[in-house]
């Protein structure tokens, strides 16, 4: 895979994360700060260090799993792995600007 070939296949990644939402925040996954690094490997499997607001988030396995459908829709993607990891513990302060705009912490 050439650097723009990962390059393009990345901007979709970031793309469909984009449209991933907890049902309970009305911003996607992605500006709220939640994917901690999208690892994608010359053979296509993509690797997601992704967290949750909180620990205990009753929507995880939903948010998760939606992920997971999106990014193996993705052309190119030929294998995903996500870890749900909770260092570092998330806060508000990982959100993108538009994602503190959109929930009033500017």
């Amino acid at each position: 895979m050439t650097p723009e070939e990962r390059l393009k296949i990345e901007e979709r990644i970031v793309a469909v994360l984009k449209t991933v939402y907890d049902p309970e925040i009305p911003v996607d996954v992605y500006n709220l700060g939640l994917i901690y690094k999208i690892d994608l490997a010359d053979n296509g499997e993509l690797t997601l260090d992704m967290t949750m607001t909180a620990p205990n988030c009753p929507a995880a396995d939903f948010i998760v799993e939606d992920v997971r459908m999106k990014v193996e829709s993705v052309e190119g993607v030929t294998a995903v792995t996500i870890n749900l990891v909770f260092e570092p513990e998330w806060d508000k302060d990982m959100m993108s600007e538009e994602a503190k705009l959109e929930l009033g912490f500017l």
